[in-house]
């Protein structure tokens, strides 16, 4: 059974940093490109970066390029997202996901909130 459990979320000030985990299980992690989305209150879903299965092709939404980083650790079959730079509009519910040809699968979030 494919989990994805994310981690890490919680209240930061503006500037201030956060590092999200996504711990894997249940499938192959290392054959798999990764991807973190969000959802802020009252928004829709955003895509926000993915990780290729090696973790040498990154991808950014324009929103959090230069301030995210995405990573992986496949020996712990982890993902993080390090997340710079924080500002309000980055307050959203974080999810891993993982894309197959069958479906997706995603984890039950994690929350950030951004805020003075």
């Amino acid at each position: 059974e494919v989990q994805l459990v994310e981690s890490g979320g919680g209240l930061v000030q503006p500037g201030g940093s956060l590092r999200l985990s996504c711990a894997a299980s249940g499938f192959t992690f290392d054959d798999y490109a990764m991807s973190w989305v969000r959802q802020a209150p009252g928004k829709g879903l955003e895509w926000v970066s993915i990780i290729s299965w090696r973790g040498d092709s990154l991808y950014y939404a324009e929103s959090v390029k230069g301030r995210f980083t995405i990573s992986r650790d496949n020996a712990k079959n982890t993902l993080y997202l390090q997340m710079n730079s924080l500002r309000s509009e980055d307050t959203a519910v974080y999810y891993c996901t993982l894309d197959t040809v069958a479906r997706d699968y995603w984890g039950q979030g994690t929350r950030v909130t951004v805020s003075s």
